[in-house]
């Protein structure tokens, strides 16, 4: 492993205590909880199906996923953000499959997925482009990729800097949604974006920022 990954690692390990305080991160608040459920509905097969969460964090995501009827797979770099995913479906008699590795290049081997979910995980990437290739490669035919970015001021951060050099990340900040659609419209056959500035609940309260959903069919 590369010394900025075990800093990156490191970082993260480090976030996974408090994660969950953050109002979308740990989805707490009922009314949050529910719009983040009701969004994630819309996006996805109405039955069953195989999820990939890249950049699963603590699992929250991944919970709904679980509750939907839906078999997730979560990949995350940080271990102890893995060891709360597996804690969090395991405290709700739910099943789900948890993965440390990077995010970019998911450890899945030749397994295909009816959906690759990814929230708020591009800025951290050094090669954003490679893994939006590596992530529609694991999709089967009509596979869709939902993207959940933004371009924001990072609200709510720690204070804790990230990893030296994080600056000169291609999209650190995040990215618009007309550049992230440039990037991926070569790489499906139909794509939309859906604002999420507007939602106040996923939120937990206003917010000033660029945020939006990407769907897309491979």
């Amino acid at each position: 492993m590369y010394e900025p990954t075990l800093a990156i690692t490191a970082y993260w390990d480090a976030a996974a205590a408090a994660f969950d305080d953050e109002p979308d991160h740990g989805l707490r608040q009922e009314h949050t909880r529910t719009a983040w459920a009701r969004l994630l509905g819309s996006w996805l097969p109405a039955g069953p199906a195989d999820v990939l969460d890249v950049g699963c964090g603590t699992g929250s995501l991944s919970l709904l996923l679980a509750e939907a009827g839906h078999r997730v797979t979560g990949v995350d770099l940080a271990p102890r953000m893995v060891e709360r995913a597996e804690a969090k479906l395991a405290a709700a008699g739910l099943a789900g499959r948890f993965l440390v590795g990077d995010a970019a290049d998911p450890p899945t081997g030749q397994e295909r997925y009816d959906v690759l979910l990814c929230r708020h995980l591009l800025w951290t990437l050094p090669d954003p482009g490679a893994a939006l290739r590596a992530w529609v490669a694991r999709l089967g035919p009509g596979g869709r990729l939902v993207l959940v970015e933004g371009r924001w001021r990072e609200a709510g951060e720690s204070g804790v800097p990230y990893v030296a050099g994080a600056e000169s990340l291609p999209w650190h900040g995040g990215i618009t949604a007309a550049d992230l659609t440039a990037a991926v419209r070569p790489l499906v056959s139909d794509l939309r974006i859906e604002p999420l500035d507007g939602n106040t609940e996923l939120w937990g309260g206003p917010v000033t920022d660029e945020r939006y959903a990407l769907i897309a069919r491979v």
